[in-house]
């Protein structure tokens, strides 16, 4: 079978189901712009957009007109693909940047599968959430429908959809839900485990530092520290937090960059801020800085060590996709102080996988931490229990990448 994936960063969500396929004996060919990863028995082909939104373009269209641009160059990088020789017979797309938009034009009999990462929806999801960040956009449930154009354009196409976990697939349209099959990525549990024997060094402001399993060690993990990902709540608990836990070290790992929501205002000379800085400076008085150790973006393997030496772990989101670094924390046995937002219930079920705390509320987060801090037994069972459904629900040779296989064949007719 020939299978095509199309992903604009590849492999992204599919960094296991495509060599897996390949590894089985089909042909796989990978359309992207900004490959991350090279991977056994995929062929990368490279495709670059040409040109940008028009000055022009109605504000509500330009998103869509970017997802054409993009959807344009996949299509002549796909015609150049057909005049080589190759055919697929399934093509597998995240369509979240248009790159899928006209693959089919191209090849009409292949069977398209669609990764449904998120659906925009005017209430009920990110957006409008956080009052503290009200929309000043009037027009944004219109910006928002035409936001989703693109995959309603995908709709018609498409014969399958894929979607990480319950609640990002029922927030698609009914008559394309029926559709979706809820199969995460995967996470290697057997990679991701406790030790007891874990220790960390990492670089830090203040000097190189250790941290081992003996150590009360609080833990954040964003891959940029932004309000969509709670950064800001979680700052708002921490002078509390220290105050209680004298003895904790908080170590804080994430980019400067915004991966989601609107950039940080200026500040008010002018010059550039980071959402690092402006809720920093809102305890930094507060704070003893000592204890609080922002580590940036860490190896894979140091971010591994982290998790395994945490004492808590803190993850806040608003009502959007679910993080991995989530289920890697559960796989890794940590006692976990989530928000009380959807899809995290899935994973986190309250006094059993994790606490649940109320994401406008750094006062409770604070207390839940600093008590599961004091109560050792409490976080043991937690941490085994949060390890044991991740094993169960998420592992990725057992459970999500066989699965992911079957919808392929299934998507081909197999």
């Amino acid at each position: 079978m020939n299978i095509l994936f199309v992903h604009q960063n590849f492999p992204g969500q599919f960094k296991h189901l495509a060599p897996a396929l390949a590894q089985q004996g089909h042909k796989v060919v990978a359309l992207h712009i900004n490959a991350c990863l090279a991977l056994p028995g995929v062929q990368l082909v490279r495709y670059q957009p040409q040109g940008r939104s028009g000055q022009g373009t109605h504000r509500w269209l330009v998103d869509l007109e970017t997802k054409t641009i993009r959807g344009e160059a996949a299509y002549h990088a796909a015609r150049q693909l057909q005049q080589n020789g190759f055919t697929p017979d399934v093509i597998v797309a995240h369509p979240g940047w248009g790159e899928s938009l006209f693959l089919q034009q191209v090849w009409p009999a292949a069977r398209l599968g669609i990764y449904c990462e998120f659906f925009y929806r005017a209430e009920g999801g990110d957006v409008g959430f956080d009052p503290e960040f009200p929309s000043t956009d009037p027009d944004a449930a219109c910006r928002l429908q035409l936001k989703n154009a693109n995959y309603e354009l995908h709709f018609a196409r498409a014969h399958a959809g894929l979607a990480p976990t319950q609640w990002q697939a029922s927030l698609f349209p009914q008559s394309f839900a029926s559709r979706i099959s809820v199969i995460h990525d995967g996470i290697r549990t057997d990679l991701i485990r406790p030790d007891e024997q874990a220790r960390v060094q990492l670089q830090t402001a203040n000097g190189p530092l250790s941290l081992g399993r003996g150590d009360e060690v609080i833990t954040f993990v964003n891959r940029n520290l932004e309000p969509y990902r709670g950064y800001h709540q979680f700052m708002r608990a921490l002078p509390a937090l220290l105050q209680a836990r004298p003895q904790a070290r908080v170590l804080i790992i994430g980019g400067n960059d915004v991966s989601y929501g609107a950039a940080p205002p200026k500040g008010g000379d002018g010059q550039a801020q980071t959402w690092r800085e402006i809720f920093l400076n809102e305890v930094r008085e507060e704070l003893d800085l000592s204890r609080v150790h922002f580590v940036g973006k860490v190896p894979y393997a140091d971010f591994l060590r982290v998790l395994q030496v945490s004492t808590v772990h803190v993850y806040l989101t608003y009502p959007f996709v679910l993080s991995w670094s989530l289920l890697e924390a559960m796989s890794a046995g940590c006692a976990i102080v989530a928000s009380d937002t959807a899809p995290v219930r899935e994973a986190i079920r309250h006094g059993e996988t994790g606490q649940l705390v109320d994401f406008f509320d750094p006062a409770a987060l604070a207390q839940e931490v600093a008590r599961l801090c004091a109560a050792p037994l409490e976080r043991d069972g937690l941490g085994q229990r949060a390890r044991a459904f991740a094993v169960e629900h998420y592992d990725l040779a057992q459970h999500c990448l066989p699965r992911q296989i079957e919808w392929v064949g299934q998507l081909a007719g197999i």
